[in-house]
């Protein structure tokens, strides 16, 4: 069909006008109507073996894909057409319908002839193929109803599917295949360990693996230093230059007052440890600056574990040094895909792993002897947990007694560093669940 082009919306056309000094003849006029539906135009139904002998016999269905919030994907539809005898499939996603609709528009035009008003229509082709008798579903459905709806999936993109779709379908079949052979293997594989080694020490195994993955977050641990101090070096928690760019933010902290304490207390704008580490900083210019930097760095490390997903460039504020935050982004997220996007999440693990530098760096701090009890109230952990992580550092874990601050309060726990440095043991959850099985 030879397409028109319509001026406007509200273009009006004349057809049939008679020359002077011919006979008069009909005239009509044309408007343009654009789509007949929202977003969706005529079907123009081209069947490829040939011309329909009695369209009124034929019935037609259209299916919409659901993706309707798709830029592309909501466009896309199926128009199917069923005989006595045969039935047509068309689309108009295929390449080479996207081609002719490419290349030129297509209208419908509605002629009212009482009026002699012709309605024109935005329209697309659809290229009707035979499907054949091999491929059409049986009259009895009940195997198919009793299909999953994976399987059901894979019948539509076998008969409507893109080319990628149906390579995408065989690598996945192929993998099953594949995967059936390999966890029959491994079934097999699994049984001769259990039946050689035995159920409980398998059990032990996992005990001590679960205690190994928890390492895996823990800070650089030196097993054979001299002095506490070497065992989580201050290096491997700070750099040079991350120290050195702390400078400009721990400053206010440097020459803080008793009065602007109590007041960041009352506004609870900094953690409870670090608020009671200020009360105590050194009358040494160089040991006060220190502190500071590391109380600053510490006060972030646990505002930053408060967070879930990080949406913005700089979290932490622009008085963050870029070298701090990078170093955050880095170290302490791990990347997820989520809504068509990358996005930084600080997991569990992550927070394990800054809580196990928030403990290294307290310990720094306090001479290596730190009230883990402040730091997991600060950090929002349960016990057992901070407990988990302590132990897996090789702290030696104590009540604490004559605290400044505690009072008469003995439940916070200590955690101290010293050498020799203890044997790991396993966790009070995984001595449960050894008593369970």
């Amino acid at each position: 069909m030879a397409p028109a082009r319509p001026g406007s919306a509200a273009e009006e056309g004349a057809a049939g006008a008679a020359e002077p000094g011919a006979p008069a003849m009909a005239t009509a006029t044309w408007r343009y109507r654009g789509d007949p539906g929202a977003e969706q135009p005529a079907a123009l139904a081209q069947f490829s073996n040939g011309r329909l002998q009695r369209a009124e016999a034929m019935r037609f269905t259209v299916y919409r894909n659901a993706s309707s919030a798709h830029p592309r994907k909501k466009h896309q539809r199926i128009l199917v057409s069923e005989s006595e005898r045969l039935s047509y499939v068309g689309n108009n996603f295929d390449s080479v319908v996207k081609k002719y609709n490419s290349l030129c528009r297509y209208f419908v035009g509605v002629l009212d002839k009482d009026s002699g008003q012709m309605d024109v229509y935005n329209a697309e082709i659809f290229n009707m193929q035979p499907l054949l008798s091999g491929n059409v579903m049986p009259d009895d459905t009940k195997d198919y109803q009793n299909k999953s709806y994976r399987e059901k999936m894979d019948l539509c993109i076998e008969a409507f599917g893109t080319s990628k779709q149906k390579r995408a379908l065989n690598s996945r079949r192929m993998n099953a295949v594949g995967n059936d052979v390999v966890n029959t293997a491994v079934t097999k594989a699994a049984a001769n360990v259990i039946e050689a080694k035995g159920v409980t020490a398998l059990i032990q195994d996992v005990a001590q693996d679960e205690e190994q993955n928890i390492s895996i977050f823990l800070p650089p641990c030196n097993e054979d230093a001299d002095k506490p101090e070497n065992v989580y070096k201050f290096e491997d928690i700070l750099s040079p230059a991350e120290y050195k760019a702390l400078e400009v933010p721990a400053a206010v902290f440097v020459n803080i007052t008793q009065e602007e304490i109590t007041k960041k207390t009352e506004d609870k704008s900094h953690c409870s440890f670090v608020l009671e580490e200020l009360k105590f900083l050194p009358a040494n210019e160089e040991s006060r600056d220190r502190k500071a930097r590391c109380l600053w760095f510490l006060d972030t490390l646990i505002k930053f574990s408060h967070l879930k997903v990080i949406k913005k460039k700089n979290p932490m504020g622009p008085e963050c040094p870029h070298i701090i935050s990078k170093k955050l982004m880095k170290n302490f997220t791990s990347l997820t895909y989520n809504n068509g996007s990358v996005q930084n999440l600080v997991s569990a693990s992550m927070k394990a792993k800054i809580t196990a530098y928030v403990i290294a760096l307290a310990l720094h701090i306090n001479n290596f002897q730190t009230d883990l009890t402040v730091l997991q109230n600060d950090l929002k952990l349960q016990e057992s947990r901070m407990m988990d992580i302590a132990k897996a550092m090789r702290l030696k874990i104590s009540k604490a007694k004559g605290l400044p601050g505690l009072g008469d309060d003995h439940n916070h726990k200590l955690g101290t560093l010293s050498l020799p440095l203890p044997v790991q043991k396993a966790s009070v959850s995984q001595r449960k669940r050894k008593k369970m099985n």
